[in-house]
């Protein structure tokens, strides 16, 4: 049984194919600037190295195409034609407060896709164009949207409203939606099976750090609070966004810096974050360099990001009424000794003690708490495919 999963951008389209016998990747790969010239698919067949095959794509139908030739391909295919997949499974970032979980894919679930673009513009159409080419190429494939927001659809009233008129929530469905609900979801499981628990039973905070990053609250394997928003924009300060803010600053930059809403929505996503902090890069290699060389300002960006990190952590465990692990992932998160040890250091009042040797461990799997700490802090690298596949899988079988 062997599931592709498509996570399509504006310009781009990722895919992994995965045999769901043993949870292998057969192949994954890139199809990059389709549509503006110059694109080329980057492709790796498991075992293999990478290659990079340039090919004119002018649109998603066609580097879709280009996905199955590859993988159907003699010398770096897996797959001998394109019956042997059995499904498709589809990223999608925003599912509003319609779809609670993952759904097969009909006209009608579209349209409702369709109807979530205002909540966010710059990714369900890029979701809806590789859907709608994938349906184009493959018509009798059952089709599967899993919801970025999905998991978080079980926070509860009192979490997810703003205080602002009730009316805009009735009219606009201004609310806290959260993101990275796949990651959250995905990493949750794995810490129950680490700690060999039931998942029914734990209470988790999981730290999704990355260019963008969101803390989520997750209690007996379900959302109740987590630090995005109404967009992606809120929470933690990010690689380039500002995280949360008083939102008078906003009416403040326009008055006295006479910028457009383009301008200022510009400035707080693509501007801010540990980018405008240090003034470095929004990388955090580049950051933990110059900081070593003795840039403050990007010593201060590592520092404030590691810092409201901390403040969540302490923050969700009230939520929770207690903690069972604190679990890292994504790029910084699996990967970042430095920003882990910052996070973590002074929260042995809270039951936390870290093995600091264990710490310096980059992109494995492990428990790097010290062995009597009564709150576990985990490492886990996300595998956001995978659960794709899971859910695309659990639904077509």
């Amino acid at each position: 049984m062997k599931i592709l999963v498509i996570n399509s951008g504006s310009s781009s389209l990722k895919y992994q194919l995965i045999s769901m016998t043993h949870e292998k990747v057969l192949a994954k790969g890139l199809c990059d600037r389709i549509g503006i010239g110059q694109s080329f698919l980057k492709h790796k067949k498991d075992g293999c190295d990478t290659v990079v095959i340039d090919r004119d794509m002018y649109n998603h139908k066609v580097a879709i195409k280009e996905v199955i030739k590859v993988l159907s391909d003699k010398k770096l295919g897996v797959i001998s034609d394109m019956d042997e997949i059995m499904a498709v499974g589809h990223r999608v970032v925003h599912g509003g407060e319609k779809f609670k979980e993952s759904v097969i894919i009909d006209n009608t679930v579209m349209k409702t896709i369709n109807n979530c673009i205002k909540l966010a513009p710059l990714h369900n159409p890029a979701n809806i164009t590789g859907i709608e080419a994938c349906i184009e190429i493959m018509p009798k494939k059952p089709m599967v949207a899993v919801f970025d927001t999905a998991f978080h659809q079980t926070m509860p009233k009192h979490a997810f409203l703003y205080a602002v008129p009730y009316e805009a929530y009735e009219k606009y469905a201004i609310r806290k939606y959260g993101f990275h609900g796949t990651s959250h979801m995905y990493v949750s499981q794995r810490a129950a099976a680490m700690l060999n628990k039931p998942i029914s039973e734990l209470k988790l905070i999981s730290c999704h750090l990355g260019n963008g990053a969101s803390v989520c609250a997750i209690q007996g394997g379900k959302s109740v609070e987590t630090s995005m928003g109404f967009t992606p924009l809120a929470g933690l300060p990010m690689g380039t966004r500002c995280g949360t803010i008083d939102p008078a600053v906003v009416l403040f930059l326009m008055e006295n810096e006479k910028m457009s809403i383009n301008e200022v929505n510009k400035c707080l996503n693509k501007r801010s974050g540990v980018l405008g902090i240090s003034g470095v890069s929004s990388d955090f290699r580049d950051i933990e360099a110059a900081a070593e060389e003795g840039n403050e300002r990007a010593r201060l960006a590592i520092d404030i990001f590691s810092y409201n990190v901390k403040k969540y952590i302490g923050e969700y465990a009230s939520v929770l009424n207690g903690l069972d692990a604190v679990i890292f992932t994504a790029g910084i998160g699996e990967n970042n000794p430095l920003v882990r040890k910052k996070i973590l250091d002074g929260l042995a009042y809270m039951g936390i003690t870290v093995d600091w040797d264990k710490n310096e461990l980059r992109g494995s799997e492990v428990d790097i708490s010290s062995e009597d700490s009564k709150v576990r802090t985990l490492v886990i690298p996300t595998n956001e495919e995978l659960a794709i596949a899971r859910e695309t899988l659990n639904l077509v079988k």
